[in-house]
């Protein structure tokens, strides 16, 4: 059985570390990215199980990276992080169909359930 790809893009550096460390931890396969722009020239898009990314970042945010994915035919289940929580995007991301969205700092057990939802999705690779 092929270990799932959990894609982390995330500006901030020590979040993206501490939470490519929990999904290691969970025997995930990781990468990691400093920006969506870093992701979508890799060819992740193409091979993640799942992606966990910030929602406010320099370029692109998250949200517009969401945008792109879908509108480039890839449906790779999304959790979104932020530390600053909008009503308005995150009824906008969940409605794309994102799986979650936690607000920093969450919860080791929130961001699990997240990805055990995600990953039991239709599709996933």
């Amino acid at each position: 059985m092929k270990v799932p790809l959990i894609s982390i893009v995330d500006d901030d550096e020590p979040n993206r570390e501490a939470t490519e460390a929990l999904v290691l931890s969970l025997g995930y396969t990781v990468a990691t990215f400093a920006s969506a722009e870093e992701y979508l020239q890799s060819d992740c898009a193409e091979s993640s199980s799942c992606l966990i990314t910030d929602l406010h970042m320099p370029g692109m945010s998250g949200a517009d990276l969401q945008d792109r994915l879908i509108a480039d035919g890839h449906h790779t289940p999304i959790i979104f992080v932020t530390a600053f929580y909008e009503d308005t995007t995150r009824a906008r991301v969940l409605g794309a169909g994102a799986f979650g969205f936690l607000s920093k700092p969450f919860s080791a057990e929130c961001l699990i359930l997240c990805l055990d939802k995600a990953l039991k999705s239709p599709g996933v690779r």
